[in-house]
């Protein structure tokens, strides 16, 4: 009997072991089938990791690029996993049901299931509570993707991009908006009730060289040139304004081959940013994407409400520039505590009582 417990104390550590560790064989299979499906037009599955991925800042400024090769970062594919289980309402047959729907390998999908349900075992009420007020804004997959250049799959061959469309995983099919706004041609989205046809994605606009591209893009009438001012109130170059004095204006400057800023200052937005974040958006969000409190600069002095360091968060070195707003400022026993010549913590109780939100975020990209 001693033997027998001595041996078990030596198995059960291995034992968990196993199951908070993935095989590279067992990740390299998910990021492959991933990739694969990501290719597929309107694929649910694929669709809705891609977007939470991008609006909770886990996909960088590149959500494709990181799709198609999570194998190559290893808190990519956790969170590709973790947004699968929550598509799957943190039920770990739902989610063993939809790995197989992805066509895993057989010895995948249960080291995969066992995982990611020990991994996010703790956070389930967060997952879903998150799901549903993320289904509030979603409007469906947006895939179809062609991978880069230098995609290869699993096998090390160059993966084909997909045409054929597939149908959504457990039988769930695209709404019927999201599929108009993937498959409708031109002509179709003229006819009976006009559809807005626009591609709302931000990430092409930092491939953009020259104004001239932005107007053949988005057509002379909604683009113009205005001087592009700093925070200290100076002019800093020029800016090219797209949808100008709308809620979907967006500002880009040119920076050679050093990239493109882009600025978002209004709010609402149709515009679908990096990490997700916008003007308007509340602190607690800007907190969350960044996975930890982080420093400001006090309002009402120079630079007031520009985050000054990220504390090491997910959006450290990131080229992210955010400036805040407090909206409650007319209890000066209150906003005192956070105005003037100081550094303040974003996680200070008052800054809830002063409904501080997003007024301008920059991406710089490459």
């Amino acid at each position: 009997m001693k033997r027998f417990l001595v041996l078990m104390a030596l198995i059960l550590p291995l034992a968990i072991s196993a199951q908070n560790k993935l095989a590279q064989a067992v990740a390299d299979d998910f990021s492959a089938r991933v990739a694969h499906h990501y290719q597929q037009k309107n694929d649910s599955i694929t669709g809705y990791i891609a977007e939470q991925m991008t609006r909770s800042g886990n996909a960088g400024l590149d959500i494709d690029t990181t799709i198609f090769n999570l194998k190559g970062d290893p808190a990519a594919l956790d969170a590709a996993l973790k947004y699968l289980y929550q598509y799957s309402d943190c039920n770990r047959q739902r989610f063993i049901a939809n790995l197989r729907s992805m066509n895993l390998q057989s010895n995948s999908v249960f080291p995969l299931a066992t995982y990611t349900a020990n991994k996010y075992k703790n956070d389930t009420k967060a997952l879903l509570e998150d799901k549903a007020d993320f289904l509030k804004t979603y409007t469906g997959p947006v895939t179809g993707k062609t991978p880069p250049p230098s995609y290869v799959n699993a096998a090390g061959e160059v993966v084909a991009t997909a045409t054929t469309p597939v149908a959504a995983a457990n039988g769930e099919q695209p709404s019927a908006t999201a599929a108009a706004a993937n498959t409708a041609s031109p002509a179709a989205a003229t006819e009976a009730t006009p559809t807005d046809t626009r591609n709302w994605e931000v990430r092409p606009l930092f491939q953009v060289r020259t104004p001239e591209q932005l107007v053949e893009i988005f057509g002379k009438d909604n683009v113009t040139q205005r001087d592009a001012i700093n925070l200290a109130g100076d002019k800093e170059g020029e800016a090219y304004v797209i949808y100008p004095d709308t809620d979907n204006e967006l500002e880009i400057q040119f920076d050679g081959d050093n990239g493109n800023i882009i600025t978002f200052a209004h709010y609402p937005s149709k515009w679908k940013s990096p990490y997700g974040i916008k003007a308007g958006d509340p602190l607690d969000k800007l907190i969350k994407v960044n996975g930890r409190p982080f420093r400001i600069n006090a309002f009402e002095w120079t630079n007031g409400g520009l985050v000054s360091d990220w504390q090491g968060g997910a959006l450290d070195g990131k080229s992210v520039v955010i400036q805040l707003k407090a909206n409650n400022t007319g209890d000066p026993k209150q906003y005192d505590q956070v105005t003037g010549d100081k550094i303040i913590r974003s996680d200070m109780p008052v800054l809830k009582k002063l409904d501080v939100i997003v007024q301008t975020v920059s991406f710089k990209g490459n």
